[in-house]
């Protein structure tokens, strides 16, 4: 495909602010000074509350950290040369190292074109990476990565960047509507996003130039099409391309960015779920939640309402009506019918990793804008039970899917010959833990995680550093280092899962709350030294469907509790073919059956000789072991139970 782009912005027109700066869903972006009257104009919606840059936040010892340093770890045992391979041929270049394997390369996974994404993928890993630790070797990456992407560009007179086996040609049958196998636009939704977050997080001015290229390609490769031959376009997986142009946008004030960002927004979606009805039944799941991420964010620099309503609408479809007690959704990558849950919930294939990703997206950019603990609580949940819960402790692979099958297993991808979507989501999640943990406003800061952890605030040259055992101790204590006494409010999160809260200052009672599902609000003059504690409680619980009330599963506080069985022969978790979830592992295994009535089952599980492991008796009195889902690795487990009457014995 020849180049149809016109001239790209210059980097004096991206720095042409580079003091100003704006934390704007999650990302730190750059507000030039074109676009910054109209966010002061007050005709854009501005955002409650801010997240603190990840470079001022610091984990410490404990599960996410452990996660955080597998995750660096594999990244760093990859080699960017073979994710360029692809890319090199493309533009006539001669490559530097073998191709990967997996959806990269092998004709298994030929026809679904997502050659590439792996690259877009660990770009913004790297990134997050970079921005959380300031290890040279992620940004040393990067700036590989976007070097070589120029010199692709340069080869092929193109701002086009990609890896399809096909080359431009895929992309050129998908603009002139010719049927074509695969998502071309889901799979450059990751270069952009990974060339994004490079600029931002990493400061790259490469990535910057390359970015803007290809941006400038889209917008002229797209404009020959009309409306409607967009929104047909847009049948076809496409990512969150919508958010990626609004971000582009609000790094530029180029109007034709915000535009292509409104003309990436699916009205076909968009349209039902912003009147409030809900059509997701047989949708495949993880086409739809990125565009929803998108249309918070277009809403962000539109002002256009029907894009938020969506969004919201959406979140609370999915969150609150359509997901497991892990906080994941769908069965086979596609939402169903919940009065049908009794059909899915066992299935081997439930609750994409990428979905859970994506859900968290949109949860914490709604969230900015409307800080209510039920976000928070939903954040918390599939933070632990879907995305901490996906990642091997031992050798940082992850899943793609988290089924309930009962019995089976987690299965993780191999280091270099799967390279699933959820490998690349999976390289994400776990070097950005620290994004959620701290918010604020002008004067207020959210504690909405209890994480061991600390967190520098700036403007208020203030320090508050996050001491706990959390999940095996429901406490948290919280420590002020200040440069002089300053006044604060801190608002900490009194879960829906507590039943009661109590909060010291010093050592003194000062609040106690019987009201979940609130934020306690602590306003006062804090000096060095003032420590905070919150003691909440956490006790089993039972969650079900309400079409299927006698299929549980068991909670404590945030977490899902899993029964585990038999270990898996080393090795046997670690598979290439994510197609045969199911497949793999399948000899028959008979789960023990859990006898009582959904009302009281609950109170038949006991404490275990250790924090956080528990046990409940089967029908034949044999006890079945207990332990929070995310600790479960290479055993056969379950997480929910179809409980069996017990039967009159009189």
């Amino acid at each position: 495909m020849t180049d149809p782009c016109c001239a790209g912005h210059s980097r004096r027109d991206i720095l042409a602010s580079a003091g100003t700066s704006a934390l704007i869903a999650g990302s730190l972006m750059v507000v030039p000074q074109s676009a910054a009257a109209e966010l002061q104009s007050g005709s854009l919606p501005t955002a409650r509350l801010k997240p603190f840059d990840l470079a001022d936040v610091t984990l410490d010892d404990g599960p996410f950290l452990h996660a955080q340093r597998q995750t660096e770890a594999y990244l760093l045992a990859l080699q960017p040369d073979r994710m360029l391979h692809n890319f090199c041929v493309n533009a006539g270049l001669k490559p530097k190292a073998p191709v990967y394997g997996g959806w990269e390369s092998a004709p298994l996974w030929a026809d679904i074109n997502c050659h590439g994404h792996t690259l877009g993928h660990y770009l913004s890993a790297c990134a997050l990476a970079y921005r959380s630790t300031r290890d040279a070797r992620f940004r040393a990456r990067i700036d590989h990565i976007a070097h070589e992407l120029a010199a692709c560009q340069a080869a092929a007179k193109s701002g086009l960047v990609c890896a399809f086996p096909d080359g431009p040609a895929l992309v050129a049958a998908h603009l002139r509507g010719d049927k074509i196998t695969g998502v071309p636009w889901y799979t450059l939704h990751k270069v952009f996003a990974g060339l994004r977050d490079a600029t931002l997080l990493a400061d790259s001015d490469t990535s910057r130039a390359v970015l803007l290229r290809l941006a400038d390609w889209a917008v002229v490769a797209t404009r020959p099409l009309s409306d409607a031959q967009f929104e047909t376009m847009l049948d076809t997986e496409h990512g969150g391309m919508n958010e990626v142009f609004a971000d582009l946008h609000a790094m530029t004030g180029n109007a034709d960015y915000r535009t292509l960002a409104e003309r990436f927004s699916h009205k076909a979606i968009m349209a039902p779920l912003a009147a409030g009805r809900d059509p997701l039944d047989g949708m495949h799941a993880n086409t739809q939640v990125p565009k929803f991420v998108g249309f918070q964010r277009v809403w962000e620099v539109t002002g256009k309402p029907e894009y938020h309503d969506a969004a919201a609408f959406f979140w609370k479809t999915v969150a609150l009506k359509r997901s497991f007690a892990t906080g994941g959704h769908g069965d086979n990558e596609h939402f169903f019918p919940m009065a049908n849950f009794a059909d899915h919930v066992f299935s081997a294939k439930g609750s994409e990793t990428c979905c859970q990703h994506n859900m968290l997206k949109l949860t914490r950019a709604l969230f900015l804008h409307d800080p209510q603990v039920g976000y928070a609580d939903y954040y918390e949940r599939t933070l632990y039970n879907g995305i901490l819960a996906s990642q091997d402790p031992d050798s940082g692979m992850a899943t793609y899917f988290q089924g309930a099958r009962p019995g089976y297993m987690k299965l993780y991808h191999t280091p270099e010959d799967s390279f699933w979507c959820c490998t690349g989501t999976g390289m994400e999640n776990h070097v950005k833990y620290r994004d959620s943990i701290y918010f604020h406003d002008d004067d207020a800061l959210y504690v909405n995680l209890f994480v061991p952890s600390a967190m520098m605030w700036r403007d208020k040259r203030a320090t508050l550093t996050q001491v706990t055992t959390f999940p095996e101790a429901p406490t948290t204590t919280l420590r002020w280092t200040l440069a002089r006494p300053t006044d604060l409010t801190l608002k900490l999160r009194h879960p829906r899962w507590s039943r009661s809260a109590v909060v010291l200052v010093n050592g003194l009672e000062v609040l106690r709350s019987n009201d979940p599902g609130r934020y306690l609000t602590l306003a006062r003059l804090w000096r060095t030294g003032d420590a905070v504690e919150l003691r909440l409680a956490m006790d089993v619980a039972v969650e079900s469907a309400p079409a299927a009330p006698d299929i549980v599963a068991f909670t404590y506080g945030p977490l899902v509790l899993a029964g585990v069985f038999d270990p898996v022969a080393p090795g046997a978790d670690m598979v290439v073919n994510e197609r045969k979830y199911g497949a793999y592992n399948a000899e028959p295994f008979v789960v023990p059956t859990l006898v009582g009535s959904a009302a009281t089952i609950a109170g038949a599980v006991r404490p275990g000789d250790a924090p956080l492991a528990f046990t409940i008796a089967a029908a034949d009195q044999q006890p079945v072991h207990l332990i929070p889902y995310h600790r479960v690795a290479h055993r056969r487990y379950a997480t929910y139970w179809p409980i069996a009457a017990a039967v009159d014995q009189a």
